[in-house]
């Protein structure tokens, strides 16, 4: 067995990579970027060195820097997390020539499979149902469109060397075509040093089902099922659950043997998934194999009980597969929420700065349920502008799909994260979604339930009445400390109401509360609510108990009430005094500022290019503005017809969110 390993990559993923080999008794050294000089996976690491600046193109992707770092540790293997090199065949064939392990499968199988057009025409060739699309490179924008019309819209563009929803588009039309080419070109080089692209048919209503492998060099090769990744928002996965509502036995073990047989046909060995397109008949097409380890393999190790990266360093020292087929059953059900540095409300575009609070849930294993929170961040640390957005994966398990939702639901309302925007608040919402909870779910699920982006949640009446009766409950309590004040003057001693009127979304209700040492009972709208918790005032997360039902929320201090977040929902609970709501009817609504002539910055991020000039009309939908974030492209475009009358910043220059890009007559 190794005794020390390196591992060339950063973020959570190098963090859970460190926890199992130092589980093993495997001593790890840590890269880092100068962007990343107090990140966790440097902390968490026996060893670290830095390899150079902060974009990863000068430092995480520099296949000399990883070499060198591996000749001043002595390290004997490295694991390439997902990302960055853990696809490229050139950084294998390097640590080959240097003797040193590849915690991953060989070159050939990397030369195979981790080129997504190579793949394809091997699958094709093996008898595997491919989709429809166009293998060959593609030479510029024209000749994108031509293929497009050939495949027929829509179509997917997509890197070759891609991954993790980089340098994909889909288009509907030649516009789109031709846009789409060019952005997946951009991001596709400066993610992976490659920008060679190809097309393929997008299929309509799909599931996105993948195989998990694991083949030794001894020349056995298993499936550990499947995962359901259909989630997705911009190709990228954001919730993913194993085993998948939607497969039955037959359709999972043709699958997985399907998965088996291909990787064995490239002599693959350690972990690699297998990513189909399932329709609505439980056809699935091959899409291609990925050479790494996922992102989302949490769900699979808490399904089966198989530590992955422990299984992908034992093969890589030699090691046989300690268990066949017939041993790997699905035990439970588990799910996995990609929280990401994206604001939901500006639709989900990227957010940089400091975790000013970062509390995750407690992680447990029980026998009935279990959560798990893998992640690279800490309380005081940045999220910043040169990788990849995801802060954790927070997963949970329990006997049935069912129960892992609820958990799921507890889990995200205790998460505490303030500092920037993330996608808290819309993971909340999915777990609350009927169509989600039904498991008739497909990779169009969000595009078509948030057409319009995210804007919040409106909670149910019940949930509603439940939450503002805990209000009521928590104001009683502020009320009895601020009765409490010392120095008070004589015969000037105040006294707790019993009648509260609760204004919370849009709704007035009337509440009385009766208080006893062991909690109190709320009587609102007629329906009586007994209520426990141990919360104090100035405390940032409430746990209480309702009827006898757990009840989590983020807590925060406003006049007269509280401000409220559970469930995707963002509320501001006015508990007020009888005479007070009476009074409060009387006050004047505050209008927000109007920006409706202005073009403002959704995200920081760095202007690409200003597609139009002073003076000139544009048209809804027209691009005004490219500015790029988190090694993504997005494109700005006009919401209805105008006239630029300023343009304030030009191709190159940093910004800040609602910095303005350009004002309109």
């Amino acid at each position: 067995m190794f005794r020390k390993i390196l591992i060339a990559n950063r973020g959570e993923i190098a963090c859970r990579v460190i926890k199992t080999a130092r589980k093993m008794g495997i001593a790890t050294v840590a890269v880092y970027s100068d962007a990343d000089r107090n990140a966790l996976h440097v902390r968490m690491a026996d060893e670290a060195v830095n390899i150079g600046p902060a974009p990863a193109n000068q430092s995480y992707i520099v296949i000399d820097r990883i070499m060198d770092a591996i000749r001043q540790t002595g390290a004997e293997a490295v694991h390439p997390g997902y990302g960055f090199l853990s696809e490229n065949m050139k950084f294998a064939e390097a640590l080959a020539r240097e003797g040193v392990a590849f915690i991953g499968p060989p070159v050939n199988a990397i030369e195979a499979m981790g080129d997504k057009i190579t793949s394809k025409k091997l699958a094709a060739e093996a008898g595997v149902s491919t989709v429809p699309g166009y293998m060959g490179l593609i030479a510029d924008a024209e000749d994108a469109v031509k293929i497009s019309n050939e495949i027929g819209y829509p179509v997917m563009i997509k890197a070759s060397a891609g991954g993790g929803g980089k340098g994909m588009r889909i288009a509907w039309n030649d516009t789109e075509a031709r846009e789409g080419f060019q952005s997946s070109k951009n991001e596709a080089a400066a993610s992976f040093g490659d920008d060679r692209i190809f097309i393929e048919k997008f299929i309509t209503q799909p599931r996105h089902i993948e195989i998990q492998v694991l083949a030794d060099s001894h020349g056995n090769c298993v499936y550990l099922h499947e995962r359901e990744c259909s989630i997705q928002r911009r190709n990228q996965k954001v919730i993913e659950e194993a085993p998948s509502p939607f497969l039955d036995e037959t359709t999972r073990r043709a699958m997985g043997e399907q998965a088996c047989a291909l990787a064995q046909t490239v002599g693959y060995t350690s972990a690699g998934t297998v990513e189909f397109i399932v329709d609505g008949a439980r056809n699935f097409y091959f899409l291609e194999m990925n050479t790494r380890l996922q992102v989302e393999h949490p769900v699979t190790e808490l399904i089966t009980g198989v530590d992955l990266v422990e299984q992908m360093i034992r093969v890589a020292a030699g090691e046989k597969l300690p268990f066949a087929q017939s041993d790997l059953k699905i035990n439970g059900w588990a799910i996995e929420s990609r929280l990401y540095a994206e604001d939901p409300y500006r639709n989900f575009l990227p957010s940089i700065g400091r975790l000013t609070r970062y509390r995750p849930p407690a992680e447990i294993v029980e026998s009935e349920r279990a959560i798990r929170n893998d992640t690279g961040v800490f309380e005081g640390g940045e999220i910043s502008m040169y990788y990849d957005p995801m802060i954790a994966k927070l997963c949970t398990w329990a006997p049935t799909r069912t129960q892992a939702i609820d958990e799921m639901r507890l889990a995200l309302d205790e998460f505490e994260l303030e500092g920037i925007g993330h996608n808290l608040p819309f993971l909340s919402a999915v777990m609350d979604h009927l169509r989600f909870i039904s498991g008739e779910i497909t990779t169009a699920f969000i595009a078509e339930e948030y057409p319009d982006g995210f804007e919040g949640t409106t909670l149910p009446r019940d949930l509603l009445h439940r939450v503002a009766a805990s209000a009521c409950a928590m104001n009683r309590v502020a009320e009895i400390r601020r009765a409490r004040i010392s120095g008070r003057m004589d015969n000037h001693e105040r006294v707790v109401g019993t009648d509260w009127v609760i204004n919370i979304q849009g709704e007035s209700l009337q509440a009385s509360i009766n208080a006893d040492r062991e909690g109190a009972t709320v009587t609102l709208e007629g329906q009586d609510y007994r209520i426990t918790s141990d919360w104090l005032p100035g405390q940032p997360l409430a746990r209480l108990d309702v009827n006898g039902t757990p009840l989590v929320m983020k807590t925060g201090k406003i006049p007269g009430g509280f401000r409220l977040r559970l469930r995707g929902a963002d509320l501001k609970a006015h508990v007020l005094s009888p005479r007070q709501a009476e009074l409060a009817q009387l006050m004047p609504e505050k209008l927000p500022p109007d920006t409706s002539k202005l073009l403002l910055c959704p995200m920081p991020g760095m202007v690409v290019s200003i597609s139009v000039e002073e003076g000139q009309e544009v048209y809804e939908g027209q691009t005004l503005a490219t500015v790029e974030a988190m090694k993504m492209e997005n494109i700005l475009r006009a919401e209805r017809k105008g006239v630029v009358a300023r343009i304030s910043v030009q191709a190159g220059a940093p910004l800040a969110v609602d910095d303005v890009i350009m004002e309109f007559e």
